[in-house]
């Protein structure tokens, strides 16, 4: 009985191993990984939307002259949900400047595709910001994104100019928000 448990055990621990390095390799962001893109890039539309809650569908386009907050995310995320008072704060702090924060809630497992549950997940979070749901990965395609949370900024003229994946760099991210709302939008835009 002792081998058989010890087999057991050691099986156990393989495989946990083996599923937190895989986890970690699939959801972990590089180190050193936030601050200004390489070269500023136009932000990709919003595609595949589903749903739209707490908002009626946005566009890019329709933004350009504000700043624009895309926040990568999913309810059942510990990082996510341990960044999302930052994204909150500053939906709060910044939205009369010019911020607008949209959560694209793209999902991890397949029950966090039921709009029912983004929905009771944003009602019991307080989420008053808007929320575009991704169950297609299309967005997250488009942003070349792979990770839980992401954070990019897109400046007034509609390029993505910071990006910052998983958790922290949050004085440097609204350092850079406040910087984003202070530039005037080029002329022709």
């Amino acid at each position: 009985m002792r081998i058989r448990s010890n087999v057991i055990v050691s099986t156990f621990l393989v495989a946990s191993a083996l599923a937190a390095a895989g986890a970690l390799s699939y959801a972990a962001p590089p180190a050193g990984n936030s601050g200004a893109a390489d070269a500023p890039r136009p932000a990709p539309e919003f595609q595949g939307i589903d749903t739209w809650l707490n908002s009626k569908p946005l566009a890019l386009e329709q933004l350009r002259g504000k700043v624009v907050l895309v926040d990568f995310w999913t309810y059942t995320c510990i990082n996510c949900l341990n960044h999302l008072p930052s994204i909150q704060s500053w939906h709060e702090r910044y939205k009369d400047q010019g911020l607008v924060v949209v959560g694209v809630h793209t999902p991890e497992f397949p029950y966090e595709k039921s709009t029912s549950n983004v929905q009771s997940a944003i009602n019991r979070l307080h989420i008053k910001h808007a929320v575009a749901q991704d169950n297609s990965y299309a967005t997250w395609k488009a942003y070349s994104n792979s990770y839980w949370p992401a954070v990019y900024l897109i400046d007034k003229q509609g390029r993505i100019v910071y990006s910052h994946f998983g958790e922290g760099s949050y004085g440097a991210t609204e350092k850079k928000i406040q910087q984003l709302l202070a530039e005037q939008p080029a002329v022709g835009s």
